[in-house]
């Protein structure tokens, strides 16, 4: 397992990190992921730390904060040895105090995650989306102040657009407050929005990106092809309406390069998938999930080994898409791309 710099933080955290979306199985969305009781998630954590696998990430509204108390319950024994990860902001409730980044709820968010996961702080703490009715300032400001308290470790962002991460950030440095180290975004070979904008913020600002869903919403596990129908135990049956777009021809293209790939190492899909990711510039870890030990394992056999350049090369080519403007001028006119050299993968997440 590598461990690399989150971000221009000081916190090092795995290549892959374990999502706890499974855990719990309440209610609409996450009784299709899944349902990990305490003892099968128990059982994972010692899989994962067992692999090098430290960084454990969930939400309160992850089967209605049930994941967090499961996961707590699963590393009590264990807390020196990993770094958990929680995020708050989406409505937890119908009032107008149940959700947000405000100073009230932001405090209680802290306080509630604390009691569901047993624990005396939190590694790192994400805001799970943008609220636009709270000023910025208070927001992190009450976040640097839990900070400071103990309580917090350190703080980052989900699912932010780039003028929301920089406004934000631009008030942290104004005010001489704790910066945001983690963007966790969603980021695949059937999604690769991240790389027009959120990409090159998050090099230049020094924010580690941690990807959620790296198998797309659960179509790169290798089950769906062209020709066939959606597999009658896919997860996609259930939850295809919450997840993120894709055109299914796109899909298909990139999956046959997939298979070819798959051929020539006697890797899985999803295992080439997740390495594919591993090595693009700011990704600090990427959080794999599963519904069962065996789901685990073949994600687990992501690492380990590299893919060649002209399989990078195929995938990338597979995968493309062109960019809004103003993005696409700077990947197809010379001018505009000699002015903004292309990223490159650093290997530390920065």
């Amino acid at each position: 397992m590598e461990y690399r710099r989150l971000g221009a933080s000081g916190l090092h955290v795995p290549e892959l990190g374990f999502g706890t979306g499974t855990f719990g199985g309440r209610g609409p969305l996450f009784s299709a992921w899944g349902d990990t009781d305490a003892d099968q998630a128990r059982r994972m954590v010692d899989i994962a730390l067992d692999a090098g696998v430290t960084l454990f990430d969930t939400a309160d509204v992850y089967s209605e904060g049930a994941s967090e108390a499961i996961l707590g319950a699963a590393v009590k024994d264990r807390r020196d040895q990993v770094l958990i990860s929680t995020k708050a902001g989406l409505p937890t409730g119908e009032g107008p105090g149940e959700a947000g980044s405000s100073r009230a709820y932001l405090t209680e968010a802290v306080e509630t995650a604390l009691r569901r996961l047993d624990t005396d702080y939190i590694d790192l703490f994400k805001l799970h989306a943008f609220d636009a009715g709270t000023p910025v300032e208070e927001t992190v400001d009450v976040l640097d102040d839990l900070v400071r308290a103990g309580k917090l470790r350190y703080i980052g962002v989900s699912n932010f657009a780039g003028w929301q991460l920089m406004k934000s950030l631009a008030a942290a440095d104004r005010h001489g407050l704790t910066r945001y180290a983690a963007h966790q975004v969603y980021y695949s070979l059937i999604g690769r929005d991240y790389e027009w904008e959120l990409m090159p913020l998050a090099q230049d600002q020094g924010v580690g990106a941690l990807v959620w869903s790296p198998l797309g919403w659960g179509r790169l596990t290798g089950k769906i092809r062209r020709g066939r129908p959606l597999p009658e135990g896919s997860r996609l049956h259930d939850t295809a309406q919450w997840g993120p777009p894709v055109e299914d021809e796109r899909l298909y293209d990139v999956v046959d390069v997939l298979d070819e790939i798959s051929a020539q190492t006697g890797k899985t899909v999803p295992q080439i998938a997740v390495n594919w990711l591993l090595r693009r510039p700011t990704v600090a870890s990427v959080l794999i999930g599963a519904r069962n030990e065996r789901q685990l394992r073949d994600n687990l056999g992501a690492i380990g080994w590299e893919l060649t350049a002209e399989q990078v090369a195929a995938l990338d080519a597979a995968s493309a898409k062109t960019p809004p403007y103003p993005y696409y001028p700077y990947e197809r006119q010379e001018g505009f791309a000699r002015l903004n050299p292309p990223l490159v993968a650093s290997g530390t997440g920065g």
